[in-house]
């Protein structure tokens, strides 16, 4: 493959990842980094470094669109940066000292919880269950316009607590792999804060460019950030999440939730086979 074709499959490959990315709030990196590895044969130090940029470009494409529909919850995200930025600091120290075969599987296994967890719908919060003072004190409960449903739909905010526990270990991961670990705060959100399905997308697509900003430094230390590869990357994916942002509010949640949990199980299956079996 000439170097002009390989930019522009990646460049094709990254517009699909943000708008997958950004309707279901995983940042695209769960598209680019297998497609690169997979498809592309791009030793996966250098995707995830390029991931990591993509990343930050997803979430400036898509969060300002859920801010200004008010999809996007602004007080539960900078309450739950306080874990994921420094658990992404904590990964991105670690990577360097992961093989990265290993990167492989411990990326497919994270993705298999996530696809699991948000099908069985484990460690649901119940719908009688108070908010808490630390919610309360916080204002943390909001509300959006659902245009499927065509009413305004108020949400409480239960287990603060329990939610910046798991955006720690989703910002370690997010660091380790470059993904923006958005599979696991969409599912942390859902499951354990019990937000909305299309809130918890909108406030992960916050989220998880602070989250990689954090930890995109060690990588461009570390040399594992190519121009050649990030830059096409970059372009396709903030392209991809523009158009991805503006079409979330028109999708049934039941939809987006299947979709999700598909998309989840299908590349945790190639990575840990990528892993196990080279």
């Amino acid at each position: 493959m000439t170097p002009l074709a390989f930019v522009i499959v990646v460049f094709l490959i990254s517009i699909l990842g943000g708008y997958l990315g950004a309707l279901l709030g995983l940042g695209g990196g769960l598209i680019v980094i297998p497609a690169l590895t997979l498809l592309l044969h791009v030793d996966i130090r250098l995707a995830i470094g390029a991931s990591i940029i993509s990343v930050i470009a997803t979430s400036s494409g898509a969060a300002a669109a859920y801010v200004r529909e008010h999809l996007a919850n602004v007080r539960v995200a900078m309450f739950l940066e306080l874990g994921t930025t420094v658990g992404a600091m904590t990964g991105a120290y670690l990577a360097g000292r992961v093989q990265p075969r290993w990167l492989y599987v411990l990326f497919g296994a994270m993705l298999i919880y996530s696809a699991a967890a948000m099908l069985r719908g484990v460690h649901a919060v119940p719908p009688d269950e108070p908010v808490g003072r630390v919610s309360e004190w916080l204002q943390l409960s909001g509300s959006y316009f659902d245009h499927q449903r065509n009413e305004k739909v108020p949400y409480p905010v239960r287990r603060p607590l329990l939610g910046l526990g798991l955006m720690y270990g989703a910002g370690a991961v997010s660091g380790l792999l470059g993904v923006g670990s958005g599979a696991l705060k969409v599912t942390a959100m859902d499951l354990g804060m019990g937000l909305p399905m299309k809130v918890s997308t909108a406030t992960s697509n916050l989220m998880i460019g602070v989250t990689a900003a954090a930890s995109a430094g060690l990588y461009f230390a570390r040399g594992q950030v190519d121009p050649f590869i990030a830059a096409p990357v970059a372009l396709g994916v903030l392209g991809g999440a523009l158009v991805g942002s503006r079409q979330l509010r028109h999708f049934p949640t039941t939809l987006l939730r299947g979709v999700f949990v598909a998309v989840l199980f299908v590349i945790a299956a190639q990575m840990i086979a990528r892993g196990l079996l080279h």
